[in-house]
């Protein structure tokens, strides 16, 4: 498969990432929380020691975190109704706990975070928009990292789709960033479901071969597994703007600095400008 995309298109695009002077980092639910719904401390340090890395090579990060619902839950002691209207009211129990953690932890660099909650109306308004992204460059003029989230509160749809997939992407383009990286708790995109068919494999890059990848997520993506769609979307959405894109497992040691230094890991989206 990864051989549809040229190598030196990939090599390109490995070294555009690295490059990347502002960063749109995106971490899932799953990269943040523990199996019983409980904020993973572990994890939400590696990630902040992750994003705390590219800062210190003096690049813009800005962090778009999942994870409030998750985190509600393990803080309510009960297991609420499986409703929108739960799940709205668990976040703003979450939120506010996942940014302690975050304060805390960025803390430990001497990096100060802001809290951003928006929905994608927000983002596709063009004065609501406006006003976000003014106050994105303020913030990364200061030397703070903000901090997104969907503003579950009030999002509906949202919820049950997990729009901050197409969030980070709308803000990656939207903002100018040089460079998307999702974090997963998948390794990439594969030929298959990695969870249940151990022969899958990881397909190095996406570009040229669109088409068969989203035929092959159609046709495997179910259940937890299912929420590849929307990121190889929101993916897709900044290559076809001239960035690179790239889909990484969260757990990967190191995972920031290894992109910042060429190293393939997880599947990269090459750039491109014909929508091919």
């Amino acid at each position: 498969m990864s051989g549809a995309v040229a190598a030196a298109e990939v090599d390109e695009a490995r070294r555009l990432a690295a490059e990347a002077g502002r960063v749109v980092v995106k971490a899932g639910t799953n990269s943040l929380t523990d199996e019983q719904s409980n904020l993973d401390d572990g994890k939400l340090d590696k990630l902040v020691d992750d994003v705390a890395d590219l800062v210190e090579r003096d690049k813009e990060v800005i962090l778009v975190s999942s994870g409030a619902i998750g985190a509600g839950k393990g803080r309510i002691g009960f297991a609420p109704d499986d409703t929108v209207e739960d799940s709205q009211a668990l976040s703003t129990i979450g939120q506010s706990h996942l940014m302690r953690r975050y304060t805390e932890s960025f803390e430990r660099y001497g990096l100060t975070v802001a809290q951003i909650l928006v929905t994608e109306h927000d983002l596709g308004d063009t004065d609501r928009f406006t006003n976000f992204k003014n106050t994105i460059e303020t913030l990364l003029e200061w030397g703070v990292v903000p901090i997104v989230n969907e503003n579950d509160a009030v999002a509906t749809e949202e919820i049950r789709i997990g729009d901050n997939d197409m969030i980070s992407s709308s803000i990656a383009i939207g903002v100018d960033a040089d460079l998307l990286v999702t974090l997963t708790d998948v390794g990439g995109v594969y030929t298959g479901n990695p969870k249940e068919n151990p022969d899958a494999e990881l397909i190095e890059a996406v570009g040229r071969n669109y088409d068969e990848v989203e035929r092959i997520i159609e046709s495997t993506a179910s259940g937890s597994f299912g929420g590849i769609r929307t990121k190889v979307q929101g993916a897709r959405r900044v290559s076809e703007h001239g960035r690179p894109a790239i889909i990484a497992r969260s757990t990967e040691p190191d995972v920031l600095e290894q992109i910042a230094t060429e190293q393939p890991v997880g599947t990269i989206f090459v750039p491109i400008n014909d929508h091919q």
